[in-house]
């Protein structure tokens, strides 16, 4: 049964909630957790600065989302909304049904001022808002494959 909090927030589109940076922040100070999917390479730069955060890559989900929590709000994100929509929808497949999405990703995060950190030494260049590009001292396609379940937190 969705949490009645997600009922009143946001707006729903495609089959999914979908949640504005601001409500995100409001609902992760009352527990929410967000889950982002974004790829290793890409989430070492700009992290969301809450109490609550899962790393749980897009393309771990399906080996890793029986980890994910039942009993609370998760919101998905990643650089601008589109796999954490995707991750929205299987994680409603497989019978999650606290999950939104977060709007914009953490780029609207960002523009809106919310907390987030920064780790320079893992900044991707390009001038594509997403930060698809290569990084400056390396791949940023590189993937490394593991086992392990979701880092949790802001550790590093």
């Amino acid at each position: 049964m969705v949490d009645k909090t997600l009922l009143n927030k946001g707006f729903f589109a495609h089959e999914v909630i979908n949640l504005t940076p601001k409500e995100s922040l409001e609902l992760c100070n009352k527990g929410a957790i967000i889950v982002d999917v974004r790829e290793p390479y890409m989430n070492n730069f700009k992290m969301f600065l809450v109490d609550q955060v899962l790393y749980l890559p897009y393309s771990e989900l399906e080996k890793h989302y029986r980890d994910l929590p039942s009993d609370t709000i998760l919101i998905f994100a990643d650089a601008v909304g589109l796999k954490s929509r995707e991750s929205v929808l299987f994680m409603k497949e497989h019978g999650y049904d606290n999950v939104a999405n977060l709007a914009g990703g953490i780029v609207d995060w960002e523009r809106d001022g919310l907390p987030l950190t920064t780790d320079i030494s893992a900044r991707l260049s390009g001038s594509c808002m997403c930060q698809l590009k290569r990084r400056e001292n390396g791949r940023a396609g590189d993937k490394e494959q593991s086992d392990e379940v979701p880092r949790s937190g802001r550790e590093k």
